[in-house]
């Protein structure tokens, strides 16, 4: 096989994905290096595949995702409070797609979660925890964005209202209600 037909294989793989596709499974099933794989995908991008990586492995974007796309801005240190923010907004429908903070130095940096159910947020924190990773919001002292998906306003409503409950959603001054 050669590198042209094993990046349109890659892709194919990527368009009848159910679940985002680790570099390391990908590798395995085209008996490659990882970092063969990682190359492959950055060619894919250059060539304009919507390719994400998240943190359990690649998906192919195909479509704006069915439901609204909401911002919030939380703040909060430390892996408990995270895991609580990442329940909170998936039990009440919603999917965490991203988190964004603006570094003073860098400008806006982001990382694409893709966050749909507590499955996806534990397997988020342990990823963390075994790389021994700092969430992006350590950058910012705790202040961060998400942009949520939910089915519809009644669940944002949700969403933000626990989490203000939870002192996790960022308010300029802590005395407003």
């Amino acid at each position: 096989m050669t590198p042209r037909e094993r990046r349109a294989a890659v892709l194919r793989d990527l368009e009848h994905a159910d679940a985002p596709l680790s570099a390391s499974a990908l590798a395995r099933k085209y008996t490659v290096s990882r970092q063969i794989i990682v190359g492959d995908i950055a060619l894919l991008r250059a060539a304009q595949a919507l390719i994400t990586a998240t943190p359990r492995g690649y998906i192919l974007e195909r479509t704006k995702p069915a439901g609204l796309t909401r911002t919030i801005a939380c703040c909060h240190t430390g892996l408990l409070p995270l895991q609580q923010e990442l329940y909170t907004i998936t039990d009440n429908g919603c999917a965490v797609l991203d988190v964004i903070v603006s570094h003073s130095v860098y400008g806006q940096l982001s990382g694409k979660l893709h966050i749909f159910s507590r499955y996806d947020a534990d397997a988020f924190i342990k990823k963390v925890k075994k790389n021994n990773a700092a969430p992006l919001s350590t950058l910012t002292d705790g202040v961060h964005l998400h942009t949520l998906l939910c089915p519809d306003e009644a669940a944002c409503s949700r969403v933000t209202e626990q989490l203000k409950q939870l002192g996790i959603l960022y308010r300029d001054d802590p005395a407003e209600e």
